[in-house]
């Protein structure tokens, strides 16, 4: 099979300045937080219905609770409600800069890989162990780029603590800074780059 070119729209960018792909970077971390933790307002703690002590007379300052938030077992002054949001927006074009910069980045660095070596899919975890075997990368973290994701590539890849599979137009700039290589498929190489250019909308 003829060897792949790597686009050098795409792979081969002079990335001088690193401030955007920062910036996806923490937008993708920041969009998969979530927020469940939730902390009690001073209305919201049991108990605290008695005045601890009469207004006056006693020389020490008035309280009217002992859920006052300066109070030990008192609620919490401008705690989380549980319904913060983390998310961060970033333009899709901002997204496919992002993450051709990255993937030069990595190109770079002599971590990305086009192999047309077929990995077939026989559903066994084993198998997929040889395959990274077989190209040197057993114990990196690797990143499998692929046309789709069938359910015997998942069933093959989901064991795998060190290897993650992802479709060519759902790359993002956290896994790619992640991985210590990054797999392609030809035919993947073609999805990336009618994403990514704008051949094709995604």
């Amino acid at each position: 099979m003829a060897e792949t070119k790597l686009n050098p729209e795409i792979f081969d960018l002079k990335v001088e300045n690193h401030e955007l792909i920062k910036t996806a970077y923490d937008a993708y971390l920041a969009n998969s937080r979530s927020s469940h933790a939730k902390t009690l307002k001073r209305g919201e703690v049991r108990g605290g219905g008695k005045k601890p002590w009469k207004q006056k007379g006693t020389g020490r300052a008035r309280f009217g609770s002992t859920r006052n938030p300066i109070w030990r077992h008192g609620g919490v002054a401008f705690g989380r409600t549980g319904e913060e949001n983390f998310t961060k927006n970033l333009s899709r074009s901002a997204k496919k800069v992002a993450i051709k910069r990255a993937l030069s980045l990595k190109n770079a660095e002599k971590a990305v890989i086009v192999t047309d070596k077929a990995l077939k899919q026989t559903g066994k975890t084993k198998d997929t162990a040889k395959y990274l075997e077989s190209l040197k990368l057993d114990g990196k973290n690797v990143l499998a780029v692929t046309h789709e994701k069938t359910p015997e590539l998942i069933r093959m890849t989901s064991n795998l603590s060190n290897l993650k599979l992802v479709r060519a137009t759902y790359l993002n700039v956290f896994d790619i800074m992640n991985a210590d290589a990054i797999v392609f498929t030809p035919e993947s190489v073609k999805d990336v780059e009618n994403w990514l250019i704008g051949k094709e909308e995604a």
